[in-house]
């Protein structure tokens, strides 16, 4: 029983650490590719090949972000829950909340605008290609600030802990 105890211990230990973790790690990921990868891919290559070398790298962000999305959904939930049934606040906690909204961000402003792409990109449709580009940056902004305000509040010091050195 002990060892059970501490093997659930260890997990629950493992997990706050994946929470704190993975917000950082993605926001990087996030400023990474809208900082210094897109724009070095527009200032070194032509135009079309920039245009699918970012379409890739925003194809395979947009997939990291449902993965990381879905872990740390699987994460919050139960911490979620614990703290409802505590009383002390509700199972769509704020960090929840975060959470959806990046996959909403994601859900939106890639999947769903991405096949419409190359028709804007042709003048077919009610959009120009410029405007569903600007949709879907104003998505990607929403995601990064999504995650950076989760990143912030994975980072506050554990209740009971004093942050201050001794002196």
């Amino acid at each position: 029983a002990l060892r059970d105890c501490r093997r659930a211990l260890h997990l629950s230990f493992m997990l706050d650490r994946l929470r704190r973790l993975l917000p950082g790690l993605w926001a990087g990921v996030l400023l990474c590719i809208a900082a210094i990868a897109a724009p070095a891919a527009f200032a070194l290559l032509d135009r079309p090949t920039a245009g699918r070398v970012v379409g890739w790298l925003f194809s395979h962000e947009a997939w990291l972000s449902v993965v990381l999305a879905v872990l740390l959904l699987t994460i919050e939930r139960p911490r979620a829950r614990a703290t409802a049934a505590a009383g002390q606040g509700s199972v769509l906690s704020t960090d929840m909340l975060l959470l959806l909204g990046t996959v909403f961000c994601t859900v939106a402003g890639y999947f769903a605008l991405q096949p419409l792409m190359p028709a804007a990109r042709a003048g077919q449709g009610p959009i120009t290609f410029g405007q569903m580009h600007a949709i879907s940056v104003v998505f990607f902004g929403a995601k990064l600030l999504l995650i950076l305000a989760l990143a912030w509040r994975a980072t506050a010091p554990v209740a009971g802990f004093n942050q201050r050195p001794s002196s």
